[in-house]
């Protein structure tokens, strides 16, 4: 019987346990002893697996002994692949847990990534860690496989199941053992890539694309604010034609669509290509941030309302609707540059964790009732808890002329407008 382990048990690894812990003896790993009590209390923090699934994962146990991971015949290593400060690669997650699974590594094992890299990552970044770490030969006492996440956070249907999964190997029966394993628990199915770069780039630029569509609408946007028209209208015109694509402006963080065109272009650069349409869409969208914070001052001149010490609301935090993660959310540009100008920017998230909130950035979230009146409301991420309060529940917290920034496009302008308050959304 096949032992299936599972290194790194966040976003992408927990639910990919839990699937195959209903299944095959499993081992889950991760570094954090604090995921590790609240998981044994099938309990995830994150909410992305409930705790029905964990209890029904009877075959999973969960570590931070790196040790039990070499009684595992298929490793998956799903880490995260973030970049530095300067926009660089950075494989210390998958160089550290390359280097825990060459150490504990089992004769004959399959070990398959999950991480978004560039093409060609896994053979000359992570193959030569477990050679080392192992003494193993690759190819001979190991095999290697990738089959990228395709994890939606906060999503409850599109869960990891019910995504068409790729896999690929490092030769035929790698792959057709990787298929295996991932259709025994993938009811959507599985496509084999011809080989691992094919998979590698695959995976890359799916982000890539979304990311630069994204960066169109919100450089149309600009253009339509500057010209005076609403984008959103604009965009719901265009949209009766049957092959225009309903992607919509805003902010871009996470740890997917803003990180990884990073990797390709990293990738290019070192072959001497210089990516001109990746890094002008990432350019554009890294400045959305300091658009939204400008039109919110803006409207505050225009209202008659001074900016320094002035309250100003920001309405979520994460990187994303109804999903407590934190990790890159641009919402924190919107707030850093409403303090530059000298606003007092208060900020509220129903889904985040305070204690996280203020590790990350500095911020201190606030409850809905402690809220002060202030004479702007940044309506940053469009939360279910945001979408049920009424055109009275905002104003009651705006104080005479005050304005809304929306940036979601999620509230009724015509209802605000009734009530006399100016709306700009992006």
């Amino acid at each position: 019987m096949t032992t299936i382990a599972v290194v790194g048990l966040g976003y992408v690894g927990l639910p990919l346990a839990v699937e195959f812990g209903k299944k095959f003896r499993t081992i889950g790993f991760d570094l954090s002893q604090a995921k590790i009590d609240s998981y044994q209390r099938h309990i995830d923090p994150t909410g992305e697996v409930s705790t029905d699934d964990l209890k029904a994962a009877t075959q999973l146990t969960v570590s931070t002994e790196a040790s039990t991971l070499r009684e595992a015949d298929f490793v998956i290593v799903a880490v995260p692949t973030p970049v530095d400060d300067a926009h660089q690669p950075d494989f210390s997650p998958l160089v550290g847990s390359s280097t825990t699974v060459g150490r504990n590594l089992k004769q004959g094992a399959i070990i398959v990534y999950e991480s978004t890299v560039y093409p060609g990552a896994t053979e000359e970044v992570c193959i030569p860690i477990l050679e080392k770490e192992s003494g193993k030969t690759w190819k001979k006492d190991f095999f290697v496989g990738y089959s990228p996440e395709r994890i939606n956070p906060g999503d409850k249907e599109r869960t990891v199941t019910k995504i068409v999964k790729v896999v690929s190997g490092d030769t035929p029966e790698t792959l057709n053992k990787v298929k295996e394993i991932y259709g025994s628990v993938i009811t959507a199915g599985v496509y084999p890539a011809s080989n691992i770069k094919v998979a590698e780039a695959a995976k890359v630029i799916e982000n890539t694309q979304r990311d630069l569509n994204i960066a169109l609408m919100n450089e149309l946007a600009i253009i339509f604010d500057k010209i005076g028209i609403d984008t959103l209208e604009v965009l719901q015109a265009a949209g009766t034609k049957w092959n225009f694509l309903p992607f919509r402006p805003g902010l871009v963080g996470g740890h997917c669509i803003g990180v990884d065109p990073y990797y390709l272009t990293h990738k290019a650069q070192k072959l001497g290509y210089h990516p001109e349409v990746i890094l002008a869409g990432r350019r554009i969208n890294d400045g959305m941030g300091k658009f939204v914070a400008e039109q919110t001052i803006k409207m505050l001149v225009r209202a008659g309302h001074p900016i320094k010490d002035q309250p100003i609301i920001v309405l979520g935090l994460t990187f994303k609707e109804d999903c407590p993660d934190l990790r890159n959310s641009r919402v924190i540009d919107v707030i850093r540059e409403l303090q530059s100008y000298g606003a007092k920017v208060v900020v509220h998230d129903p889904v985040a964790e305070s204690s996280e909130a203020h590790h990350e950035y500095g911020v201190d979230l606030v409850d809905w009732d402690n809220l002060p009146k202030a004479a702007a409301i940044v309506v940053a991420v469009n939360h279910k808890q945001y979408k049920t309060l009424t055109t009275s529940e905002f104003t009651a917290k705006l104080k005479p002329d005050g304005v809304i920034t929306d940036v979601k496009s999620m509230l009724d302008t015509k209802a605000f407008a009734e009530a006399g308050v100016t709306v700009w959304r992006l």
